[in-house]
């Protein structure tokens, strides 16, 4: 249902005849919402339930897609700010849901990777390769227009709450019914402050995908400048199938006990720093799409990479609520981006995007400096307890 839409969101508005500024005002409703919002859903899928929230996703996002019918600004501006909402809990809920009932169950800790890495190389790979190519056929070969794939959507999405009401057991965060949200955003504030891994984690993840949202905003002028026409569907079908390669090389290191993946997410950000950089040294359409390609293979081996630092360092009574928390300084990020549009040239935007993802790779090499602290101090405090010990290293 996600998936469905974007590669045609950008070409909707400006069929309807928005320029990039009113569009980017559009791309700012959407972000702005799920900052403002974000936290409290997440919070309330923590105390009401995750499957509820679940639930709400679906709902929220097939209103939005219904928006999508209606030229007029206004009417537009508000399935933005539905569809903020519904991306809050796409993020949070659902992986809220399967780590809280994966827990339950008693499975074991090394099974979340190989879920997180089916999961993307499936739903971020071949069913988003799937809906490229489906949205294609809706808007191009069927000639439905490029409102078709929204209503796709909003039927997929119909399944999937049914699957879910009748399938699905519910869970919840804290057990305590007697803290409200406030406390519950203290609670998380306070997890964040007081553990230096959570709050790098958070950083890392605002900075790549701040990035990664703005090059969704970014790649469709980048690659018809002139406004050309292009294959939307195609070319995202061909983002997909590079982002599912991703996420199958990240199944496969997650699979190792090394290198760990603290280690090689720095190399990763590092090389998507690199990717976006393409589109400043270059007009040739070719290798921009190549960068661009590269780029989001290194989103397929983000997401199940951090999923699984999530699962080591976020607390599970507050996950939702910290995981929103996380997306607040992501959706400032684009916001400013996008608000100053048409202040900027698209290389000056790319070349943003690249600096903050120099600063993530920086900041993952913290994060796993940290997370080596306490085997050292473990192996420090062994020595002192048995010198034979000290001797063995040596």
């Amino acid at each position: 249902g996600d998936w469905l839409q974007g590669p045609y969101v950008y070409y909707l508005y400006s069929t309807y005849g928005f320029g990039k500024g009113e569009i980017g005002q559009l791309f700012i409703a959407g972000f702005g919402s799920s900052m403002l919002f974000g936290t409290i859903v997440g919070s309330l899928a923590d105390k009401q339930g995750r499957r509820r929230a679940c639930v709400t996703y679906c709902i929220t996002y097939i209103l939005s897609c219904i928006t999508k019918h209606s030229p007029q600004y206004k009417i537009l501006m508000v399935g933005r700010v539905l569809g903020g909402i519904a991306t809050s809990l796409l993020f949070s809920a659902f992986e809220s849901w399967l780590v809280a009932e994966h827990n339950k169950r008693g499975f074991e800790q090394q099974w979340l990777s190989l879920t997180f890495s089916k999961a993307i190389f499936l739903g971020n790979g071949l069913v988003a390769i799937l809906a490229g190519l489906f949205g294609n056929v809706l808007v191009d070969s069927l000639s439905l227009g490029p409102v078709a794939p929204f209503d796709a959507a909003a039927i997929f999405l119909a399944i999937g709450m049914a699957i879910i009401l009748s399938s699905w057991t519910e869970n919840f965060g804290d057990p305590s019914e007697n803290k409200d949200l406030l406390t519950q955003f203290r609670g998380a504030a306070v997890a964040i402050a007081s553990d230096e891994k959570i709050a790098l984690l958070g950083a890392i993840q605002s900075l790549f995908e701040g990035s990664m949202y703005t090059f969704v905003f970014l790649w469709t002028p980048a690659l018809s400048p002139n406004d050309e026409e292009i294959p939307h569907g195609f070319i995202f079908a061909t983002f997909m199938l590079a982002s599912m390669l991703g996420s199958s090389l990240a199944s496969r290191l997650m699979a190792r006990s090394s290198p760990r993946v603290e280690s090689y997410m720095q190399i990763v950000f590092v090389i998507s720093s690199a990717s976006l950089t393409l589109p400043i040294i270059t007009n040739v359409r070719c290798l921009q799409l190549l960068g661009f390609c590269t780029f989001e293979a290194c989103v397929g081996i983000f997401w199940p990479s951090i999923m699984k630092m999530r699962s080591q360092y976020i607390p599970e009574e507050a996950r939702s609520t910290i995981m929103n928390f996380f997306r607040i300084p992501l959706n400032i990020f684009v916001c400013i981006v996008l608000y100053n549009v048409d202040a900027f040239p698209i290389t000056v935007m790319f070349g943003m995007c690249s600096i903050f993802l120099l600063v993530a790779s920086i900041l993952q090499r913290r994060l796993m400096a940290i997370s080596d602290k306490p085997k050292m101090e473990n192996w420090t405090a062994m020595k002192e307890r048995d010198p034979e010990a000290e001797a063995l290293n040596d």
